[in-house]
C-alpha cells in the first residue's frame, strides 16, 4: 500500500509522515487529519473564488444597468443633436436621439434650444392607442394615402388651366331709330343715366319724327346762332356740356344726341321720362 501511494502522490505522502510526526499518533489517527484537511480545503478555494467572482459579477451587472437607463442632459447654446450624440456615444446618431426626443425638440432637429432636457437611451414614444405589430400595417396605408394626396395635388398643379369662359359677343344694334334707342339705353345704363325706351322714343317722334339730320332754323335758338339739332333737337352748346364719354362728339350722331339729351333731362327733371313737351 504505501508504494502504491508514493508511485500516485508522493507529495502528499510526505504530508502524511508530517503529520504522524506531529500527532505521534500513528498512521491511523493521521488519516482522518488528513482527509479532514483535504476536504475542507476544497470548499474553502470555492466559497473563495466564489467570493472573488461575486464581486465582479455584481459590478458589471450594475454598470450594465447603469449604462442602460436613460440619461438627462440640459441643452446649452451652441449644442446640436450631432454634438450630444457623439458625446454620449448614442448608437443611430443623432436621428437616434430625436426619435427619443422629439416631442421636447419639436418638428425641426436643426433648432434646438437652449434650457431643454434631452433623455439619452430614450426610445421614441408610440402613439397611445397603437397596438403591437399594428404600426407596421397602418404605416404603408398612411404612405400611401400621403403619396396619393401628393400625386392628385400634383395633377391639379399641372393640369391645363380651365379654359377661360368665352367673352360675350358684342351686342349689335339695327342702324335705324329702333337700333339707335337700345344702344342710347346701354349707354346710359353704364353711366347711371335713368330713361326708358317708350319714353325717348316720344319725346324723338314729337322732336324730329326720328330723322337724325333734322335742324331748327326758325325758333328764337336759331336767331341766337345755336339752332337744335338731331332726334331730340338739342343745341350745340348743351350738347358739348351733356356729351357723354364713349359716344360720338358729332350732334347729329343719333347715339350721341339721344345719350347727350337724356343726360341733360335726368339733370333738369329727373329723367327723360318727365319730358312731355318741349325742354
Amino acid at each position: 500500500m504505501p508504494a502504491q501511494g508514493k508511485h500516485r502522490r508522493p507529495k502528499s505522502l510526505w504530508l502524511g509522515r508530517g503529520i504522524v510526526a506531529v500527532t505521534t499518533g500513528g498512521a491511523v489517527l493521521a488519516l482522518p487529519v488528513l482527509g479532514a484537511t483535504t476536504a475542507s480545503a476544497a470548499p474553502a478555494h470555492s466559497i473563495a473564488a466564489e467570493k472573488s467572482v461575486a464581486p465582479v459579477s455584481v459590478t458589471a451587472q450594475a454598470n450594465s444597468v447603469t449604462k442602460a437607463a436613460p440619461a438627462k442632459h440640459s441643452v446649452v447654446s451652441g449644442e446640436t443633436l450631432s454634438k450630444i450624440a457623439r458625446e454620449y456615444s448614442v448608437s443611430g446618431g443623432w436621428k437616434k436621439l430625436y426619435e427619443g426626443n422629439r416631442k421636447a425638440v419639436g418638428e425641426n432637429p436643426n433648432l434646438i434650444h437652449p434650457g431643454i432636457t434631452l433623455t439619452i437611451g430614450a426610445k421614441a414614444a408610440a402613439p397611445s392607442d397603437a397596438k403591437p405589430g399594428k404600426a407596421a400595417k397602418v404605416a404603408p396605408a398612411a404612405e400611401r394615402t400621403a403619396t396619393a394626396e401628393r400625386a392628385d395635388r400634383s395633377e391639379r398643379t399641372t393640369a391645363a388651366p380651365a379654359a377661360a369662359p368665352a367673352a360675350a359677343a358684342p351686342a349689335t344694334y339695327t342702324d335705324d331709330l329702333d337700333g339707335w334707342i337700345k344702344e342710347s339705353l346701354a349707354v346710359m345704363a353704364q353711366h347711371g343715366i335713368p330713361g326708358s325706351y317708350e319714353s325717348i322714343h316720344r319725346n324723338i317722334i314729337r322732336e324730329s319724327s326720328g330723322n337724325p339730320n333734322a335742324i331748327n332754323n326758325w325758333d328764337s335758338n336759331a336767331v341766337k346762332g345755336t339752332p337744335s339739332k338731331g332726334l331730340l333737337q338739342v343745341i350745340d352748346p348743351t350738347f358739348q356740356a351733356y356729351h357723354v364719354p364713349g359716344t360720338s362728339t358729332d350732334s347729329y350722331d343719333p347715339v350721341a344726341n339721344i345719350t347727350a339729351a337724356c343726360n341733360y333731362a335726368a339733370d333738369r327733371y329727373g329723367s327723360i321720362d318727365n319730358v312731355f313737351g318741349a325742354y
